[in-house]
């Protein structure tokens, strides 16, 4: 058996080796994808880094936190009046 136990997750298993990314650089790389803005070199480097759950999770979290922006927007500019005309 291996020191990390019998399911292998070291990493080691995995082709292209461990996806060890910080939280901030999976976060960039959704925020700038919502956009549709990535370079191919910064693309080709996220396939190879990124974990996808990762990725998933940043992407729901994101697109929760727009949705809330956008509902506290629309009720800001009806609060204020700005919508009566």
């Amino acid at each position: 058996m291996s020191p990390a136990g019998a399911n292998g997750s070291n990493g080691e298993d995995r082709p292209g080796g461990a996806r060890t990314t910080s939280p901030l650089q999976t976060a960039r790389a959704v925020f700038w994808s919502f956009f549709g803005v990535r370079k191919r070199t910064d693309y080709e480097s996220d396939v190879q880094q990124l974990n996808p759950r990762h990725v998933v999770i940043a992407g729901i979290v994101g697109a929760v936190l727009f949705v809330l922006a956008l509902v506290m927007l629309v009720k800001w500019v009806i609060g204020s009046g700005v919508a009566a005309g």
